[in-house]
C-alpha cells in the first residue's frame, strides 16, 4: 500500500510472491533486502550460515530467470558475504554486475563531516568506504573533499578524523538500533536509491559500494572477495574501481583488518560457494 501511495512514476505493477523464480523473472535489477537479523545470543557465524541459505537460493533463481542484463544490489546483512554467496551461485551472471551496499555508510560519513565542518552535506564528496559493511569498515576521510578542499585541511583535528570519525561511522547502525529498537529503515532505503542512481546514471563522481575484487587493481584484496571500494561509473551500468589511492600505515592497517574479517566470513560459508 505504501509503495502505491508513493506514486512512483516508473512503477507499473507490484507483484507479491513467495517464489524466487517468479520474483526474478525478467528482472533487470535485483534488490536483495531480505535477511534474518542477528538476535541476542547469536554468533556472527550462525547469522552467516542462516542467511547463506537464503542467498544461495536467490542467486540460483536470478541466474535461471532474470534478464540478460540483470544487476544485483545486496542489502540484507552481512551484505558483503551474502553477495559473495549469491554471485557464486549465479555463475552465468558476470561478477561485475554484483554489488553490496556501503552507500549508507558513505551517507553517514558525509553527514558527520559536514556537521563537523559546518557546511552543507553536498559540499562533502569523494568519501570512500573500504572493506566490509560492519564495525571494521574504514571510512576514508583523508581522500574526501569538503568544498573542493581536502577534508583534513578543513577539519584540522587528526585525532577526530583518525579515531572519532571512524568509530562514529562504524557504530552508527548500532546507535540507530539503540535509539529506535530496530535497524535503519528510511536511511537504508534512501541509500539503495542513491546506489542504483550512481550506477545507472553516471555523474563522474566517486561513490561507494562493495564489489567482487578483480585479479588486478583490487588493492591486494584476494580475487573475488566482495570488498568495499571507491567506485566511478564510466557509462550506465559500467563501474570501475578508482585506482592509485595510497594510504598511510594507520589507515592501511584498518583496511587490512576489514579484509581479514571478510576472509574469515568466506571461510565460515565456504561450503555454500560452488
Amino acid at each position: 500500500m505504501e509503495l502505491e501511495d508513493c506514486a512512483f512514476p516508473l512503477v507499473r505493477r507490484i507483484l507479491r510472491t513467495s517464489s524466487a523464480d517468479e520474483a526474478f523473472a525478467g528482472a533487470n535489477w535485483g534488490l536483495l533486502v531480505g535477511a534474518v537479523p542477528r538476535r541476542e545470543g547469536m554468533e556472527r557465524r550462525d547469522l552467516l550460515r542462516i542467511n547463506g541459505g537464503i542467498f544461495t537460493t536467490q542467486g540460483q533463481a536470478i541466474a535461471a530467470n532474470a534478464a540478460d542484463d540483470v544487476r544485483v544490489l545486496v542489502v540484507g546483512n552481512p551484505c558483503n558475504t551474502n553477495c559473495l554467496i549469491a554471485a557464486a551461485n549465479a555463475p552465468g551472471v558476470p561478477r561485475e554486475r554484483w554489488f553490496a551496499m556501503t552507500m549508507l555508510d558513505e551517507n553517514r560519513g558525509r553527514s558527520q563531516l559536514a556537521a563537523r565542518a559546518r557546511v552543507a552535506v553536498e559540499e562533502v564528496r569523494d568519501l570512500a568506504i573500504w572493506g566490509n559493511h560492519s564495525s571494521t569498515q574504514f571510512p576514508d576521510a583523508y581522500h574526501a573533499t569538503i568544498s573542493g578542499r581536502p577534508a583534513p585541511e578543513v577539519i584540522r583535528d587528526e585525532d577526530w578524523l583518525q579515531e572519532d570519525f571512524v568509530r562514529i561511522v562504524q557504530q552508527r547502525g548500532a546507535e540507530i538500533i539503540k535509539a529506535r529498537g530496530q535497524s535503519s529503515a528510511a536511511s537504508a532505503a534512501n541509500a539503495v536509491i542513491d546506489t542504483v542512481r550512481r550506477i545507472a546514471q553516471p555523474t563522474g563522481e566517486l561513490f561507494s559500494a562493495a564489489v567482487p575484487a578483480p585479479l588486478r587493481g583490487g588493492y591486494d584484496v584476494p580475487d573475488g572477495l566482495v570488498f568495499g571500494y571507491p567506485l566511478r561509473a564510466a557509462a550506465p551500468g559500467q563501474v570501475e574501481i578508482v585506482q592509485g589511492i595510497e594510504h598511510e600505515p594507520w589507515a592501511q592497517a584498518k583496511i587490512d583488518r576489514t579484509r581479514d574479517e571478510l576472509l574469515e566470513e568466506r571461510e565460515a560459508v565456504k561450503d555454500l560457494i560452488p
